[in-house]
């Protein structure tokens, strides 16, 4: 029975209810012709093979979904999506934020600077962090401006706009304005707690709302703070301090704000979206007598050998947290969390223009010893306004955006793999740690690698920007705060040199022949401005050429111009007359009315664009 049973043809490839109805409707004709015949629809075989029938096709179509289900491409259902994507190392959003500039304002009173007026800076305000501003005709749509207003301070990552409010009968100013500008986000502060007895591993709590963008931040009843994590294993955070020469006398500029510091907490949390669209909250799972926090570097956990593994040939070490600990942060024991989190968003939050005016926020000022009438003058004088219109808000991730941005999260892990990725990070570096104006990369050319070192190293040329908006080399802190960002980034094998890029202060000469009918000192006036915005700083890269043709264009172009006779670029170079100190042969640089900048990697600018671009009307 057994040998024959082997020789039985059995049909796999059936599956739904169909194919093994008849599957086993030819099995029975076939092994069993004079055992059972009868296979009309009513008769008890038929019966039985269509129940078994149907249990093959639900069972079917179980394994199928199940197998779906499994890969990220193919999943359907939400739970799962969202449970694939955190595999995949990406957070789903369940809500979109709208963005929008916010234009701040406040009167200054005009106060005597030897035979001037100027603005008298002591009644400068200072706004607190999460100011909120919204609508006066519908309060429902607010807007957060996280970082905070400092009307005394003005740099080229933080300017502030002065002009004349009013003048006297002898037009003299009586007050200046002020006007500064920051990115708002269309969201509300919320504020729950959770209470916590005993510790317990890995222990989560559920915040459940509507429209959650995340958490703002996490306090404890004894006041300290906890921080979010991309996950439990990662130990360090970054740490921002006041750039003062008290914290660190040898880094203290003005470019830099803040310095940029790894630091590595215990208290820590990671968050995840549900499919509902609640946020849970995960803790770790040691207590706070597991200190792992000053954990030196040595042979015993790093290298040569791990505490906790017999083999370490085969461990995975990342660049972020090469120190390995069983902990994954302590778990929150006998204390109430106090949890602010943000809400908001969606297409309701792309509000139009000029329609965001109410403040509410802490705002005091920073002098004392102020005249109180004045003072309550200046204080009532501030407002805000939205001079272009909200967008960006919208619904949360869809379920294909979740797998297209899940799988290319996963290939990239947020590590710099690329050249453009190095200079991509560099520049989203955040503004309170100095900004980079410039930046280029390239490979460190082969003569300058050393004997046996590694040819994956990058050069970074970085530039900055003064209160002028003039190109200079970045100071010790701004490119420390570079290195320790791109240290959390880079990959472990990639190494990356920070340097100065050159610049090459240019003016501009020109002549043009000019339209009878037009006036002469109008139609040069209209080209100096138009060279002028053609050479502004920010439209300008490390590496660009001059294109002289484009440059003869664009005078074509400028109403009242008959010829463009000749343009001259010409190299203005000099520390003691303000320029920068690189000399450069512009002629020899110049090739079919293209100047190429220098091998090293180096900028053109016309650093005193009022002086350095100037033009002659000649006659034919």
């Amino acid at each position: 029975m057994a040998t024959n049973l082997k020789k039985r043809d059995i049909k796999y490839i059936n599956k739904n209810f169909s194919e093994l109805r008849q599957s086993l409707v030819d099995y029975t004709k076939t092994y069993f012709p004079t055992t059972y015949n009868d296979f009309s629809p009513s008769s008890p075989g038929m019966m039985f093979m269509e129940m078994a029938s149907y249990v093959g096709d639900v069972l079917s179509f179980y394994l199928d979904n199940q197998v779906q289900e499994n890969f990220l491409q193919f999943a359907r259902q939400s739970n799962n999506l969202y449970e694939l994507a955190y595999m995949f190392g990406y957070k789903p959003n369940v809500t979109q934020v709208a963005t929008v500039d916010i234009d701040l304002y406040q009167q200054l009173p005009a106060t005597s600077s030897g035979a001037n007026l100027v603005p008298d800076f002591n009644y400068s305000l200072f706004v607190s962090p999460n100011a909120v501003v919204a609508s006066n005709v519908d309060t429902s749509n607010q807007f957060l401006i996280e970082d905070p207003v400092d009307f005394s301070v003005s740099s080229s990552s933080d300017p502030t706009e002065v002009s004349v409010y009013s003048v006297d009968g002898g037009g003299n100013p009586v007050y200046f304005l002020l006007k500064k500008t920051r990115k708002a986000i269309s969201s509300t502060i919320n504020t729950t707690t959770f209470s916590f007895t005993n510790p317990e591993s890995f222990s989560t709590v559920n915040i459940n709302d509507e429209n959650i963008v995340g958490i703002l931040d996490i306090t404890d009843s004894d006041g300290n703070v906890w921080y979010e994590v991309d996950h439990l294993a990662q130990e360090t955070v970054f740490n921002s301090i006041k750039n003062t020469n008290v914290n660190d006398p040898n880094l203290s500029s003005g470019d830099t704000p803040y310095l940029l510091k790894l630091k590595q907490v215990q208290r820590r949390f990671t968050t995840r979206f549900t499919s509902t669209g609640s946020l849970q909250i995960q803790f770790g799972a040691g207590k706070v007598a597991d200190n792992d926090e000053e954990i030196i570097p040595n042979p015993n956990n790093v290298g040569l050998g791990l505490p906790f593994e017999k083999d370490k040939l085969n461990t995975a070490y990342s660049p972020t947290n090469f120190i390995f600990t069983k902990t994954y942060g302590i778990a929150p024991s006998n204390t109430t969390l106090t949890v602010r989190y943000l809400t908001g968003g969606g297409v309701n939050a792309n509000v139009d223009s000029n329609l965001l005016t109410s403040l509410t926020a802490d705002i005091e000022f920073l002098n004392s010893n102020l005249n109180n009438t004045t003072a309550q003058t200046i204080f009532d004088s501030i407002e805000v306004n939205n001079p272009i219109a909200a967008d960006g808000g919208g619904d949360g991730d869809t379920i294909q955006e979740i797998r297209e941005n899940a799988m290319a999260n996963f290939s990239s892990q947020l590590r710099n793999v690329t050249q453009d990725d190095y200079l991509v990070r560099t520049l989203s570096m955040p503004a309170k740690y100095g900004v980079v104006s410039k930046a280029y990369i390239e490979p460190t050319k082969v003569k300058a690698i050393s004997s046996g070192e590694s040819n994956s190293i990058l050069d970074l040329y970085v530039l900055s920007y003064n209160s002028d908006k003039q190109l200079i080399t970045p100071s010790t802190a701004l490119k420390q705060n570079i290195s320790t960002y791109l240290s959390q980034y880079r990959m472990i094998n990639d190494a990356v040199n920070l340097r100065d890029a050159f610049i090459i202060n240019i003016g501009v000469n020109f002549d043009i022949i000019v339209l009878p009918e037009y006036n002469n000192n109008q139609v040069l006036a209209n080209c100096i401005t138009a060279l002028q915005n053609y050479f502004n700083i920010d439209n300008w890269s490390i590496n660009q050429p001059i294109v002289l043709r484009d440059i003869y264009v664009l005078l074509d172009q400028i109403e009242g111009v008959q010829t463009v006779k000749t343009i001259d670029i010409v190299n203005k170079v000099g520390e003691n007359i303000g320029y920068s100190k690189y000399a450069y042969d512009m002629s020899a640089a110049k090739v079919n009315n293209v100047i190429y900048p220098s091998l090293d990697p180096s900028i053109f600018e016309v650093k005193f664009p009022n002086t350095d671009i100037q033009g002659r009307v000649v006659p034919l």
